[in-house]
């Protein structure tokens, strides 16, 4: 059975953009991307909520981006390689390829893309995210810390949700950013 798992980069005290909405603070080095690749190629399927998929939509459709350092080209190759399935109420239709469209999340039908899965599957976006930890369904935890408290914003975490985790791995990159990776006990 695959796992679902949520990667989020975040700041010290807990959001994923600050009340403005910005997260330019959360850009990752050269060295930080370049393990987010690795971490990355590990999953088959991303799982996204409207907001979350259309930041990560220019990883197919700006191929600027795509192009900036070898490192970006080799993420935008990872991601446009990978499934994607988008829960979004309003959204009308998916710009990238490999892309499905599904109007609501549920539950056990993910726990069936789990057993069926070759490959891991993420879950991207605090929204989104947060449906997935009430529902059970997330197995690992990749958090990025940012050394920066911006105050409030869009939390990474759910309220009202409480999992017991064991540490698996942390490593400290240059500038402060800290990698820890959780696993559920479920």
């Amino acid at each position: 059975m695959a796992k679902l798992i949520y990667s989020a980069i975040a700041s010290l005290d807990g959001y994923v953009a600050d009340e403005a909405g910005n997260f330019a603070w959360a850009r990752p080095s050269e060295e930080v991307h370049s393990f987010i690749n690795d971490l990355e190629r590990s999953a088959g399927t991303h799982l996204y909520g409207r907001r979350m998929y259309e930041t990560m939509a220019v990883w197919e459709t700006d191929a600027e981006l795509a192009t900036g350092s070898e490192i970006t080209a080799e993420y935008a190759q990872i991601w446009q390689g990978a499934e994607k399935v988008v829960y979004s109420g309003t959204l009308e239709r998916v710009s990238t390829s490999r892309t499905r469209l599904e109007r609501e999340f549920d539950p056990d039908t993910v726990r069936r893309m789990k057993d069926a899965a070759g490959k891991d599957l993420t879950v991207g976006g605090p929204d989104l995210a947060a449906q997935a930890f009430t529902a059970g369904l997330v197995d690992e935890c990749h958090m990025f810390v940012v050394p920066i408290i911006v105050g409030g914003g869009k939390q990474s975490l759910p309220d009202g949700v409480r999992m017991e985790l064991e540490l698996l791995a942390e490593r400290r990159f240059d500038g402060g950013m800290v990698y820890l990776h959780y696993r559920a006990l479920h």
